[in-house]
Parts: structure tokens; sequence; C-alpha cells
């Protein structure tokens, strides 16, 4: 599959409000392949993640979805300005075909364009062909990440 194909549809705007509520539909079925828990009610959970600063693009080959980003541009104490990725999944019928390139790239350009230094993310220990995925796309191991849960 080529990859001139591809192009990116950004679901939010600049107040990341939904501009386009047909892809937003259509990108929750490849976000469910990373998110699976997500609640029935996937509109309303997005625009309450848009409320908080989450943004979301997808990228779309013959007007199909191919993969789905959702991110957030912050300042803390340790990066100043910092471009996070929540989420990141490519299709797993698009996995190896330029679509996750065709994201991590737009990403950096928004980022890049945005005063941020970078793009972060984080990914679960057992997602090894992801971990490849971004060490051929020159991410590197900054930190580890540690949770506590509430009972």
């Amino acid at each position: 599959m080529p990859e001139q194909t591809l192009r990116i549809v950004q679901i939010t705007d600049a107040q990341r409000q939904v501009q386009a509520p047909q892809w937003l539909a259509a990108a929750e079925r490849v976000h469910r392949q990373l998110r699976p828990q997500l609640p029935a009610d996937y509109a309303d959970k997005m625009r309450r993640v848009f409320r908080d600063g989450g943004e979301m693009c997808l990228v779309v080959r013959d007007e199909r979805v191919a993969g789905v980003a959702v991110f957030r541009e912050f300042e803390n104490t340790h990066i100043g300005r910092r471009f996070y990725v929540d989420d990141l999944v490519t299709d797993e019928s698009e996995r190896s075909t330029g679509a996750g390139r065709a994201l991590i790239e737009y990403l950096g350009k928004v980022a890049h364009d945005r005063g941020c230094p970078g793009l972060d993310l984080e990914s679960g220990t057992h997602r090894t062909r992801a971990h490849r995925f971004y060490f051929r796309e020159d991410f590197f191991i900054t930190a580890f990440s540690f949770r506590k849960e509430f009972r």
C-alpha cells in the first residue's frame, strides 16, 4: 500500500472542539484496538478528554481510518513545553504500511510548530512490536513510569 494515499485528518480544532464528528465515529473501531476498555459512549468520553486538553488526529487511507493519535500539550517543570501522545494506534491491517510513520511525522511537525522540544509517549511493557517501531522512529527511553492504585 503506497504511502502517498495517506492523509491526516484533524478531528479537533484549536479550541479542542470536534470539527469532524463523522471521523470521530469512524476512529472508534481502530482506537478500541489499543483501548478496548473505552466506555460504550465513546464520543462523550472523547469530548471529555478534549475538554481536558486532549486533541485527536487520524491517518486515513482511501477514506478509511488507518490510525489514531490522541495528544496534548502542556507545561511542566521537567521539560518545559511538553507534547505528550496519550494514544497512538495503527489499525492491525495497516501495520508496516507507513500509517504509523505518517502519524509520527505529523505529530512531530505540530509539536515543533508549537515550540515543543520533542514528542513524549508511554508504551505498555508488553507492547514489544510497538517498541521496535518507536526505536526505528528515533525514540529512546527516558524514564520509568510508576503507578500506585487506590483501593
